[in-house]
């Protein structure tokens, strides 16, 4: 199982936010500067900005990630734990603990970290070497096998529920009691100062302390309470992840996923189409109807070799205040009246659970109808359900936010070829429509989504609506005539015409069946429009595009608009031969396929070690100016670090040695895309099996400048072979520009560089010194039209070829209509990297035709194909 790209730009965005605490040596600044580079300073007038850094647990990093629902949080979180732990010192115990709000997703957690054969688990395996242990909280009471030899040679993760460290009752008090079963660690303590007043040394909650652990807190906006913070504080944590889908206005968000992303990668069942009946009698007929429509559909597709499907009823029940079974028994006797077989019904509330043990995604369950109130309104998935029908009484407006979430998980994440079987179903009959509608954006919010994705029809008239309205009055006024009984379910079973084997003739003859078709046909439509629409746009700005008002933009200045709408800047496409049968197509070029056939084992392995430098990365508790502490990523020397997972290595068997080393700095390496890990160990083995014991040892102590330098090396011969590639493909004329790319409307500079004239945009991003004095010579020329300061990191134009995404640092417009790529270099920049780039330009300019040029200018030390700053303003003058 690999992340999804989405998962990955969320991986990337926590190891920048990393990067940047290393280069600021300040959690605070560290966060205010990543954002600032991104969209940038925060502006508390007009709200432009990311907010500035809350230091809620001061002696921890703390950061939150925003991830709709169903859009894999917990399989975010363990590669997280990777490159979290990358950043820490090794002789440090990894310990995690795992906080979930509630007992039936901690008993699913376990479970999945647990099993051998689930994906979550095998991804922990391969990131930290196997050496994987999970507990629960008893388990580490109990001191089985948990003690300070054992997690200094893996990764500790316990899962545990918010309760279970509140010591609300007897129970949970037990994590603040003396435990003579974790003895063991208190001859570890260095000092006291971990320790809490009046708990004795030996609790599970002062071993945790001087653990320092990292937090994953699952559901975060659980976990704002001053209970709650006062229980991450307990825990003395080093790092803390919030993931959730609504952060709270305290989270230091450094990263968000916007809802398409979810839709474009089969995750979730969107949009939401909406009905509004006229009556609860009419709620249950459609919902049978469209139950029965959605299973034929799905054992037509499975026929066809899709995957098996059995679409779901989550029927939510009106409460019922003084008898709590009265509703939802009823409801289910009904059903039973109706012809339905009482093993395809299930009650689930908070007495009764019929859902305990059952396995609904399986082929041998015949659950197709779940009951409810609000039992299911968090911490339950099945992505099975499919429908949410609502029979709360008509006059009042229906809490469907509660369970909404429920029914957007796809199934199998994968596009069903049935497009209804892609969509999610809510049915009510409710009065008062507008604001249950209101209820359902705030279920999506919840959810992580918003009212964009929802369709409504509503066939309650206006008539039936006025009726409803006047009840209630007399009902208040005269109680003992109320003939409503409007906490009861009063259904009208002539209006219930249910055939539980009706076929697909039948089904398709009512009406409102065929309205709701009809709309998810529609609906569909529009959103896989919406869909190749955003596929164009850089991640970036779907992110902006979430984050509203936050994110400053600068528009193309108005005289320049009818220029740029009609300027296409070329990428290099590839002409591939997919069948005879359909011949020819032209694919955008990716490196993929320019390492079709690069065999990194079989590469030269001779790498230099001689020059290695040290950089070893360590977090500590440093004191800060206001006398707090907090963690500080920082470099320290090698001579001070003993590691004992170095010695527990090097006590195995050589070629264990040599495999565990090759797996160390292989995980180092992170995602190397397109050249698997896999190829990578295999590469390293080679490197490293015929190094002497103390080179073994030196690689553990000093892994992160030994992968640094073992990855500069693979990134060197995968470029080379790439370029290879690249120009035997254009020799073979498989390789052509088209044109795709338009500058946008808007940027999102971040930070802000100097006003220069002629810029193309009201204001453009932050240059160095060479790129401004560049600029100021080149693009203020009387023949140049416009100049712009492309943008990186996905926002701008790159060049996609050998070298990976090559993103020039300006754009420039002559007045006769040329278009020029400008890339600058001051005299600091290594030149094999800058050779590259520029022979890429060059070769790009080449088939990009007579109105696109690229320069490679120098400040000094020039380079073939390059130009000196007055040698480039001379010929750029001429064009």
């Amino acid at each position: 199982m690999e992340l999804k790209s989405y998962q990955q730009n969320v991986i990337d965005s926590l190891e920048d936010y990393l990067d940047y605490v290393q280069k600021y040596n300040d959690l605070g600044k560290a966060f205010n500067q990543y954002w600032e580079d991104k969209i940038g300073p925060y502006n508390p007038i007009d709200g432009s900005g990311m907010e500035p850094y809350k230091n809620n647990i001061p002696k921890a990093a703390h950061v939150c990630v925003k991830v709709p629902t169903a859009g894999g949080k917990t399989f975010i979180a363990i590669n997280a734990l990777h490159s979290i732990f990358s950043a820490y010192d090794s002789s440090k115990p990894r310990m995690v603990i795992w906080l979930v709000p509630w007992s039936n997703l901690l008993q699913q957690t376990v479970n999945n970290l647990k099993d051998p054969e689930h994906p979550y688990r095998q991804k922990l395996n391969a990131l930290f070497n196997n050496r994987v242990e999970i507990y629960q909280k008893e388990d580490l009471l109990q001191a089985s096998n948990f003690n300070p030899t054992v997690i200094q040679e893996q990764i500790s993760v316990v899962v545990m529920s918010f309760a279970s460290l509140r010591a609300k009752n007897k129970e949970d008090r037990k994590v603040f009691e003396e435990n003579g079963y974790l003895e063991a660690f208190e001859s570890f303590y260095k000092n006291q100062k971990h320790l809490l007043d009046e708990v004795s040394p030996t609790a599970l909650i002062n071993v945790l302390r001087y653990l320092n652990p990292v937090l994953i807190v699952d559901e975060s906006h659980n976990a704002e309470s001053t209970l709650s913070v006062e229980m991450l504080r307990n825990l003395n944590p080093s790092f803390i992840l919030d993931l959730t889908a609504t952060p709270k206005q305290n989270s230091n968000i450094i990263s968000l996923v916007p809802a398409i992303e979810l839709k474009k990668e089969n995750m979730v069942k969107l949009p939401v189409i909406v009905y509004n009946n006229h009556d609860k009698s009419e709620v249950i007929n459609n919902a049978l109807h469209l139950q029965r429509k959605l299973e034929i559909l799905a054992e037509k597709e499975e026929k066809e070799g899709g995957k098996y499907i059995r679409p779901i009823v989550l029927f939510q029940a009106q409460p019922k205040i003084n008898d709590d079974n009265t509703t939802f028994e009823k409801l289910k006797q009904h059903l039973l009246e109706v012809g339905i077989p009482e093993n395809q019904i299930k009650i689930k509330t908070a007495n009764i659970d019929e859902l305990k043990d059952v396995d609904l995604m399986s082929k041998e369950c015949e659950v197709r109808y779940i009951i409810t109130i609000n039992a299911l309104k968090e911490g339950w998935d099945c992505p099975f359900a499919y429908i949410l029908a609502s029979l709360a009484d008509k006059s009042s407006a229906v809490d469907v936010e509660q369970i909404l979430g429920r029914v957007l998980r796809q199934p199998y994440v994968r596009k069903h070829k049935a497009y209804q079987l892609n969509l999610s179903y809510v049915l009510t009959a409710s009065a008062k429509f507008n604001e249950t509608l209101q209820n359902i954006v705030k279920g999506l919010q919840t959810a992580g989504f918003s009212e964009r994705d929802y369709r409504k029809v509503d066939k309650m008239t206006e008539e039936d609506k006025t009726e409803v309205k006047n009840k209630p009055v007399e009902s208040f006024l005269f109680p003992e005539q109320d003939e409503s009984k409007e906490n009861e379910v009063d259904f009208d079973k002539s209006k219930i015409q249910y055939k539980p084997i009706a076929g697909e003739e039948e089904l398709d003859s009512n009406p409102a069946l065929s309205e709701i078709d009809k709309m998810a046909f529609e609906q569909n439509q529009i959103t896989e429009r919406q869909i190749e629409e955003q596929e164009k746009e850089p991640v970036d700005e779907k992110i902006f595009i979430e984050m509203g008002d936050k994110v400053k933009r600068y528009k193309v200045k108005e005289s320049y608009i009818p220029v740029v709408e009609d300027i296409v800047f070329p990428q290099f496409f590839l002409r591939v031969t997919p069948s005879d049968i359909f011949g020819t197509e032209e694919v955008r070029l990716n490196p993929e396929a320019l390492l079709e056939g690069f065999k990194l084992s079989q590469e030269d392995s001779n790498i230099d070690f001689d020059k290695i430098s040290s950089d070893l990365y360590k977090v500590d508790l440093e004191k800060s100016a206001k006398d707090d502490y907090r963690p500080s990523f920082t470099r320290i020397e090698d001579n001070l670090v003993k590691d004992p997972i170095a010695e527990y290595i090097l006590a195995k068997p050589r070629e264990k040695q040599v495999a565990d080393i090759a797996n160390e700095l292989t995980s180092l390496m992170g995602n190397m895309y397109p050249i698997m890990d896999p190829e990578i160990k295999v590469y390293i083995s080679r490197i490293i099996e015929n190094l002497s014991q103390e080179q073994l040892r030196d690689i553990l102590v000093r892994k992160w400048s030994y992968s640094d330098k073992i990855k500069a090396k693979i990134r060197q011969l995968s470029d080379a072979y790439a370029e290879r590639q690249f120009m035997d493909l254009i020799k073979s004329k498989r390789i052509l520009t088209k044109p795709t790319w338009k500058l946008p409307k808007e940027i999102v500079p971040g930070n802000l560089g100097s006003s220069i004239g002629n810029s193309l945009y009201e204001r453009e991003g932050s240059m160095n010194g060479f790129e401004e004095e560049a600029i100021m010579q080149i693009g203020t020329s009387s023949n140049i039209l416009f100049w712009h300061r492309n943008l990186e990191r996905g926002k701008g134009y790159f060049i996609n070829g050998f070298k990976a995404k090559h993103y020039p640092d300006f754009i420039l417009q002559t007045k006769s209509g040329k278009t020029i790529l400008l890339e600058t270099k001051g005299g600091h920049l290594d030149n094999t990297d800058s050779a590259a780039k520029c022979r890429l330009g060059n070769e790009w300019e080449r088939l990009a035709g007579d109105n696109f040029a690229y320069f490679m200018v120098f400040e000094k030390n020039e380079i073939e194909g390059a130009y000196s700053l007055d040698r480039a303003k001379e010929l750029i003058g001429k064009m």
